[in-house]
């Protein structure tokens, strides 16, 4: 049975982080939690969350206040919650390599876990942490700690440097060769990091952000289409090659 811990932290503007006591032991970055908002009908269905940390029997999920669910979610207080997880398959975990990470808004999340598990395994991490701008930046001291080489591009420049997340990492591809990259965020930012690796023959691995109904390959209402045909992104993901996307079509 899982316990919120403590009250929701707010970690920016809409954005809070939730810790929960699930007593699972063993979590893959990149997975995902299937929370119920309330015990009423409305909202029905589950909110899917990425992970953002694991440790301990202890998880954690960054949530965006987006509408009635998640602003739920931001106001709960401290016991019970009804959480399904982990779901989904997570990212490919590499040792001694070079590592581009390219995140945006809220998909910077499950990257933090997946830095944490690949910074153990002797690898060089470069992490591009983009957001809109400061009011939405959380948690960044973080993502740099865990960091070899860190980056915060704000499409502002209210805070660190002004730009986007594909052009960044295209200038760093142009000047330095890596073995893997892991990219989350909306869709035409990733589309952008996946075209823009494939001169390099970068392999890239997507998490998507499609809405999970039910998050068990139930409802298809989460299906992408890919080269290899219609996948659900709850259990056949979220963590995909980059390279097998229809992009423009499902996501």
């Amino acid at each position: 049975m899982a316990h919120l811990i403590e009250k929701p932290r707010q970690i920016a503007q809409d954005h809070f982080l939730l810790k929960i006591n699930t007593g699972i032991h063993t979590v893959k970055p990149g997975q995902f939690l299937n929370i119920k908002t309330s015990n009423l009908t409305s909202p029905l269905l589950r909110r899917p969350f990425s992970i953002f940390d694991h440790e301990n029997g202890i998880t954690s999920v960054v949530i965006r206040v987006i509408g009635e669910g998640t602003r739920i979610l931001s106001n709960l207080e401290p016991g019970f919650i009804d959480i399904i997880g982990p779901l989904g398959n997570g990212f490919t975990l590499v040792t001694q390599k070079k590592i581009l990470l390219a995140g945006g808004g809220v998909g910077n999340a499950p990257l933090y876990y997946l830095a944490k598990k690949l910074r153990k395994m002797n690898n060089h991490i470069t992490c591009i942490y983009g957001a809109r701008s400061k009011e939405f930046v959380y948690l960044a001291d973080e993502f740099k700690t865990i960091s070899d080489h860190f980056i915060l591009p704000t499409a502002d420049g209210s805070i660190g440097k002004k730009g986007n997340v594909p052009d960044i990492a295209r200038a760093i591809q142009s000047q330095e060769d890596y073995d893997i990259m892991y990219t989350c965020g909306p869709a035409p930012m990733m589309e952008l990091v996946v075209l823009n690796s494939m001169d390099k023959k970068t392999p890239v691995e997507i998490s998507v952000e499609n809405y999970f109904g039910c998050g068990v390959g139930i409802c298809y209402g989460c299906t992408i289409e890919t080269t290899d045909g219609m996948k659900r992104a709850c259990i056949d993901g979220p963590v995909f090659d980059g390279s097998i996307i229809n992009w423009g079509t499902t996501l």
